[in-house]
């Protein structure tokens, strides 16, 4: 049996505040099983960083982890070869090349029709008035899901990130991620015969053209809903969050003294919106004197990785000038998030710069909540915009 150190967590307040405990994860026990999560966890960023190339041993391919049953298994949850070829196979929707000259010029359409109808507000909530269309809008561009309402893009998304983090496995949570499930599918069968005769660079289409079966090609679609969505969307909201209550920062970067790569880059570094990323130990293991056992679960803490002390010279504090090029936002192996330039893109040269400049006063007007721990992000964003 494994010998990893016990650390116990409070669900409820690792969900609301997870820094504490995973400081003490690293200072203590950097390889640890928690109980409550009928999982180990690798806290430090170099542990995880060098670990997670080790797909031998911990492996992406999990039969029975929550994403493969409720989605299906898609690329993430696959390794070596299998996974590369798939990889390939959707390069086409996903490269600088396409994110510079066909997306970009379709998010710049949506952000401004989002920026236009705020224009009629004084107050606003930057999560469900502003990031979450534009987000969302984005998505469906990319995945050929155009006929999907932008609202209905993110309940489902909201639904089977749900799921994928239901390590409770409250049964109301399955239902309604299989109910967001059958929607997906609903609107991938009505698209199929229009990108058939009509193929464009959307993910369906470039899927298709590819000659993936049907079943992974979906399985792809509901992957790239499920981290395309969320995540983009509390980047922008959370960032706008971090310049507001950073004026020196907002101020720089209107002045051309950094970069709005700058602010989003440490921003995904310092909240993580990816926080976490599940492994199946393929074999028993010793790590760093730690006896890890095959079948056993596994989880990369990303977002305990990008805070790690040893690594960061202010690893708590949001600063965009510091050095984060050894950060694991996006993942450090072969599956490195291959929606990182979309997402850099979107936030960095859209979402952001326009926000800005469109609202020159905006201002926070209350407090902004955040939550979750394996996908982290503010819960609104209250702002006044003039």
């Amino acid at each position: 049996m494994s010998n990893a150190p016990v650390y116990e967590i409070d669900p409820a307040a690792f969900w609301a505040d997870p820094y504490p405990d995973m400081a003490r994860m690293r200072a203590q026990t950097p390889v640890c099983y928690v109980p409550q999560l009928d999982a180990t966890l690798i806290t430090r960023r170099d542990d995880i960083f060098v670990n997670e190339k080790i797909v031998d041993v911990f492996s992406s391919d999990q039969p029975q982890g929550l994403m493969t049953v409720l989605m299906g298994q898609n690329m993430m949850r696959k390794d070596g070869a299998d996974h590369l070829s798939e990889r390939r196979a959707i390069f086409p929707t996903v490269s600088p090349k396409t994110v510079k000259n066909v997306w970009k010029a379709q998010f710049e359409v949506a952000t401004a029709r989002a920026l236009d109808r705020l224009a009629n507000q004084d107050d606003a909530d930057l999560v469900k008035d502003f990031a979450m269309e534009v987000s969302a809008e984005a998505l469906k561009s990319i995945t050929g899901l155009t006929n999907m309402d932008w609202r209905e893009m993110d309940r489902v998304s909201q639904g089977m990130i749900d799921g994928c983090a239901n390590y409770a496995n409250d049964p109301a949570v399955t239902a309604h991620c299989n109910d967001c499930t059958a929607s997906i599918d609903r609107h991938i069968s009505e698209r199929m015969p229009v990108l058939q005769n009509t193929p464009d660079q959307s993910l369906i289409a470039v899927q298709m053209q590819a000659g993936l079966d049907e079943a992974q090609m979906r399985a792809n679609v509901k992957l790239a809903i499920s981290g395309g969505q969320n995540e983009p969307r509390d980047a922008i909201a959370g960032a706008a969050w971090a310049l507001l209550t950073h004026p020196e920062w907002l101020d720089a970067v209107r002045s051309g003294d950094i970069s709005w790569l700058q602010v989003f880059e440490e921003y995904a570094r310092w909240i993580s919106p990816i926080g976490m990323s599940p492994r199946r130990i393929a074999r028993d293991y010793d790590l760093n004197g730690i006896r890890l056992d095959a079948e056993d679960r596994l989880f990369f803490m990303f977002g305990s990785g990008n805070r790690d002390e040893t690594v960061f010279a202010r690893p708590d504090i949001f600063d965009p000038t510091q050095d984060i090029a050894p950060a694991i936002s996006f993942g450090a192996g072969p599956h490195f998030c291959a929606g990182a330039w979309a997402s850099r893109c979107l936030i960095a040269e859209v979402a952001l710069p326009m926000l800005f400049d469109r609202f020159a006063g905006i201002a926070l007007t209350g407090e902004a909540p955040f939550g979750g721990w394996a996908f982290r992000g503010p819960l609104s964003v209250p702002v006044r915009l003039r």
